[in-house]
């Protein structure tokens, strides 16, 4: 099957690479409106009913009619001169409130941008007069907006909204502020504009520079990243249809995840093919270039597609999670996996058939073979060494393992060290009123018997959640329409997603409700410290079940692909022990030496997910070559050192590439943890787990580490080398001195 896809890709490249084109610059320009219906932006709906706060939120839409597309965010409107509000000041600001919300807001479009490929989000808010500060410094309106605050067309109707809040009020002598999860999504973006921008282009720069240093080549600089971006937008659209037709919702921040992990992998796969070919046409400069591409893909292929299954299983599992937000992000990066493993055994190696050896031009180096350079003298160091190597990488790894001693998960979004004008804004809120008044948690109470609920009925557990500590206020009871359902807002003094009001409600306020609801009804808490407090408990369970059948899976995967026992395992234990340092040094860095509550709770998952999958790629590429170098006469340390010779350029290029482009994450704000510990576990993955460890255990083992099917020197080897080496047109004198290097191994 492999062969069959790569053959007729390398028979028929120009077929194939228009095919390619096409479907990837139709799929480009479709992929913002594809995805605008597969996304949401709700945490809490990703929770299993079951759960206390997605059953609170089921009852906010059912019975008072939440709308669970709308975004809420509060505006400050405030007297310039920072005094009082007068009567005057009061009545122009619910008038202003009026006007805005009659006001409908239209989309901005950019000039160069088509408006029918984008949703539009043009729409009239609702605004309405929430609070005033006990001291009149300021008052509070909220504001429903209905979209995602990650989509683009949303943020562009808040900018416009909020620029005529400002206008409209300060013709008054009003000042206003914005806050909430909107407004501090599009100050970040705009504060932080010019570092995304350059970001995205130290990473093109990193790529194409790195490619130049390792092949001193336009083309091979340039196409890995034209083709990954062509089977990215394919493997987008592929995603959102299976979204579409499955029913299936989408996280709004899966999208970036999965361009990040086919940037990865995609860059891993071509830049193997790339240094296995031009090895090709060194070695055989009399073969047809279309033949060497067909030989170089079905090889290189079969470990791409190990390398591309683990990766699928490992996303796969998380259909097992009963958190909506992994058990959708795991199927829809599997499915943009496969489309970039087709486009590896497809457009890949069409781009070598067609390019040829102008793939590597002006560079002049197909015209010799190198002397034997930095990663021939590394693959001696490590097999003349490999108890000394393999003992200092495994105490490196276990010194950032240590980081794991006390490690904490932090579930809040981090707004603590924001210096957005939102904010700034929320924090002028705090000062006066409970930091939860633009953000409440809710209590909600059902009659058991489907009857009317009497607000007198609940006086004792209102008056049991206003001693609860840490609960700053306490509105009054409010009633559904049909009275079967009542509602109490709690502001509590701590910031709704911060560990403390977390703490608060899924300890003492839950136990309050717990003992003062009214025989005969039961009750539900809901809000961002609540659905918070539950997605805690979500992701503990679930990372207790995905990550045991992931790594069985995989190891079970590896058994078949390897055809080994002990390989296997070896690839596995090298993985885990990247993983636990990567997530030590993580945890050691940000919490115990930065003083953070925590690591953020998806980075175990995004670690493993990343560090695991495309750990086991560059094992996986390392493993097999050494393979194949074991089946040549000589010793097994001889061919472990060949195959670091050949593979190190392509894994550590690869390994850079990825780890710079995952650096630069830093520039975002929020994605400090992210960035390093991607960067440093993809270091260690290429560099140390891969180019070391493996190796060395290799170098030990012997060709045991194959068994029970230990590869031995095939038949008839020794001639066809020859052949080989009369072939190369260098009098064979490549081929004397390997036999040379086999004759002094060790056996």
């Amino acid at each position: 099957m492999i062969r069959t896809l790569t053959g007729y890709a390398t028979r028929n490249p120009w077929k194939v690479i228009a095919l390619w084109a096409v479907l990837g610059i139709v799929l480009s320009a479709l992929i913002p409106t594809l995805m605008s219906r597969v996304t949401q932006h709700r945490t809490a709906d990703f929770l299993p009913r079951g759960y206390d706060s997605a059953a609170a939120q089921h009852l906010a839409e059912e019975k008072f009619g939440d709308d669970p597309d709308a975004t809420a965010l509060t505006v400050l409107v405030a007297r310039t001169d920072g005094g009082p509000l007068a009567a005057a000041d009061r009545e122009h600001i619910a008038a202003g409130a009026r006007a805005l919300s009659g006001r409908r807001v239209v989309m901005p479009v950019e000039d160069d941008m088509p408006r029918f490929l984008l949703p539009d989000r043009s729409q009239t808010p609702a605004v309405t007069p929430a609070a005033t500060a006990p001291d009149r410094s300021f008052a509070l309106l909220s504001v429903r907006l209905t979209g995602s605050p990650s989509d683009t067309g949303v943020q562009g109707v808040y900018r416009a909204f909020r620029d005529d809040a400002r206008a409209h009020f300060a013709a008054a002598g009003l000042r206003t502020g914005f806050t909430g999860d909107l407004p501090e999504l599009v100050d970040t973006t705009d504060d932080h504009e010019v570092a995304t921008t350059v970001g995205g282009v130290l990473v093109t720069v990193l790529i194409i520079l790195l490619n130049v240093l390792a092949f001193r080549s336009v083309l091979a600089a340039v196409l890995p990243l034209i083709a990954v971006a062509l089977i990215g937008a394919v493997a987008a659209g592929a995603v959102a249809g299976a979204a579409l037709l499955t029913g299936r919702r989408l996280d709004a921040g899966t999208p970036g995840l999965i361009n990040v992990v086919l940037l990865g992998i995609g860059i891993d796969y071509l830049l193997f093919l790339l240094f296995r070919f031009r090895e090709q046409l060194r070695e055989k400069p009399a073969q047809p270039v279309r033949e060497a591409a067909a030989q170089v893909s079905g090889r290189v292929g079969t470990a791409i597609t190990s390398a591309a299954l683990t990766i699928v299983a490992a996303f796969a599992t998380l259909g097992l999670a009963t958190f909506g937000q992994f058990r959708s992000m795991g199927p829809a990066i599997a499915v943009a996996v496969l489309v970039m493993l087709l486009g590896s055994l497809t457009l890949m190696p069409a781009l070598l058939a067609a390019a040829g050896r102008a793939m590597f031009w002006p560079s002049r180096t197909l015209d010799r073979t190198p002397a034997a350079g930095r990663a021939a003298r590394f693959g001696e160091l490590v097999t003349r060494r490999p108890l000394l190597m393999l003992a200092a990488s495994l105490a490196l790894l276990a010194a950032l393992a240590a980081g794991l001693t006390g490690i904490r998960m932090e579930y809040g979004r981090d707004a603590s060290g924001s210096r957005t004008a939102a904010a700034a804004t929320a924090a002028e809120i705090s000062r006066v009123l409970p930091a939860g008044v633009s953000d409440p948690t809710s209590v909600y109470v059902t009659a058991d018997d489907g009857g009317a609920l009497a607000p007198a009925r609940l006086d004792g557990l209102v008056r049991a959640l206003a001693g609860v500590e840490g609960v700053g206020k306490t509105a009054p009871v409010v009633l559904s329409q049909d009275r079967g359902t009542a509602r109490i807002d709690l502001h509590p003094t701590a910031d709704p997603q911060s560990e403390k009001a977390r703490d608060l409600v899924s300890g003492p306020l839950r136990d309050t409700v717990a003992r003062h609801t009214p025989e005969g009804t039961r009750a539900h808490v809901g809000g961002t410290a609540a659905v918070f407090a539950d997605i805690a408990t979500a992701v503990d369970h679930d990372l207790r079940i995905v990550f045991p059948v992931a790594a069985a899976l995989i190891t079970l995967i590896l058994l078949l692909l390897l055809r080994s026992l002990l390989a296997p395992v070896v690839l596995m234990l090298a993985v885990g022990l990247g993983f636990a340092a990567t997530l030590g040094a993580a945890a050691l860095l940000f919490q115990h030496v930065l003083g953070g509550t925590g690591v953020d709770f998806t980075l175990p998952l995004v670690l493993f997910l990343f560090v695991v999958a495309l750990g086991t790629d560059y094992n996986i590429l390392v493993a097999d070559r050494i393979r194949e170098e074991m089946r040549r006469p000589g010793g097994a340390r001889a061919a472990v050192a060949r195959a670091l010779r050949h593979t190190t350029p392509a894994v550590a290029t690869a390994g850079l590439v990825l780890a710079g482009s995952f650096a630069t994450l830093s520039a975002t704000p929020g994605s400090a943890q992210i960035a390093f510990a991607m960067t440093l576990g993809i270091l260690l993955s290429a560099l140390v787990l891969a180019l070391v460890v493996v190796p060395a255990l290799a170098a030990l083992l012997g060709r045991a580490l194959w068994w029970p099917l230990r590869p031995g020197p095939e038949r008839g080897g020794r001639a066809r080398h020859r052949t080989a080496d009369r072939a190369d047109g260098d009098d064979g004198s490549q081929g004397r001195e390997e036999r040379k290097e086999w004759a002094a191994a060790p056996r």
